[in-house]
């Protein structure tokens, strides 16, 4: 409890300082010691920078308030330690320290492709969002999105009428809903997949919160499709963070006669993967062949034996190496590792050890 305590008030901290937690995190160190650095650092500012002064004690006790109404609210806790911490998300440069779910925190463990576009989405944008959720889901991807009015929502209901599961990252606390049309949409969500967010619980919905929750959509993915975004859409600062997070950007081709998809043209014009059908996302991320071309569990990739290939290789046994270990070690950079350390996952060969970190554990160690 001491350590989520420690998390929670870490997460409390404002953004500027997260990327120096997470770093700090992969690093190894304890949440106590970073609350600890973190609060004195900002005591030695001047008074003119007050206001980024902390005092540990008193972040410490506003955790442990989000922490008792998320227990109230029956929300779940994803901690950075936590083996179930998606690796994908781990990978950004400012992951949370908490995530907060409802739901089912299994949807998080799986491929996932988020499904993007414009809150005032055109009927042919909504019915092609729902279209390709469907039948992703229908593949087991997980899709996720946000929640919003227009092609997010499209999305998430393709994906549940295809018995499929879905994932909604909040602007706001979990425990809340926004906008508020969407309260059963949210509940239909959390009964088969999660609705996410690494806000404190009680927190409302604010505009700084969203262009922020937009980095976790794209953190927690292979992939992002925009389905329709104007030249100024909000999809866009998700597509220009899985660029930098060195995911794949996919875009749906719109009429040339509305100004509804200049931004999503412009994604196609800078070397946007078109999209035309789901089996075009999945030829994108490698899950597009034939079933039996897929490698059974057990074994190395190819038959091959498990020294020869690299990234087992640069696991050693029983030695937790975080993701910038294995990629110096194999020579693969992060956006091509992930997908290879989950495949060897599925087989059986590695797992997780927590805080985006991994295990080697086949029988040949």
């Amino acid at each position: 409890m001491a350590s989520l305590v420690d998390l929670v008030a870490l997460s409390l901290l404002p953004v500027w300082r997260w990327r120096a937690v997470a770093d700090a995190l992969r690093e190894g160190r304890a949440p106590s010691d970073i609350l600890a650095a973190q609060c004195a650092e900002s005591a030695g500012r001047a008074p003119a920078t007050a206001r980024d002064r902390f005092d540990p004690g008193a972040l410490r006790s506003e955790a442990a308030d989000a922490i008792s109404r998320g227990v109230e609210a029956g929300l779940d806790t994803v901690q950075w330690s936590d083996p179930a911490y998606p690796p994908w998300l781990a990978a950004i440069v400012d992951p949370p320290p908490v995530l907060w779910v409802r739901g089912n925190r299994g949807a998080l463990d799986r491929p996932a492709v988020a499904i993007v576009g414009s809150r005032a989405g055109s009927p042919y944008a909504l019915a092609v969002a729902e279209r390709l959720a469907s039948d992703l889901a229908a593949q087991g991807i997980v899709v996720v999105s946000g929640l919003a009015r227009g092609v997010d929502s499209a999305a998430h209901r393709g994906a549940l009428l295809a018995g499929g599961l879905t994932v909604a990252v909040m602007g706001c606390g979990a425990d809340r809903v926004y906008p508020g049309e969407h309260r059963t949409l949210a509940g239909e969500i959390a009964a088969r997949g999660a609705v996410l967010s690494e806000l404190a619980p009680g927190t409302p919905p604010r505009g700084v919160f969203f262009p922020r929750r937009n980095r976790i959509i794209s953190g927690l993915s292979r992939a992002i499709v925009v389905v329709e975004a104007g030249a100024k859409s909000g999809s866009l600062i998700t597509a220009r963070c899985a660029l930098e997070q060195g995911r794949d950007v996919l875009a749906v081709p719109g009429s040339i006669l509305t100004d509804r998809n200049r931004g999503g043209h412009a994604l196609l014009r800078d070397g946007a993967k078109i999209v035309e059908s789901a089996d075009d996302i999945l030829e994108e991320l490698g899950l597009g062949g034939p079933a039996g071309d897929k490698p059974s569990r057990g074994g190395a990739p190819g038959g091959a034996s498990p020294d020869s290939d690299p990234v087992l290789a640069s696991l050693l046994c029983g030695e937790p190496c975080g993701l910038d270990v294995v990629a110096s070690r194999s020579g693969l950079p992060v956006p091509r590792l992930l997908p290879r350390l989950l495949e060897l996952e599925l087989r059986g060969l590695i797992r997780r050890a927590g805080g985006g970190r991994f295990i080697r554990v086949d029988t040949s160690c």
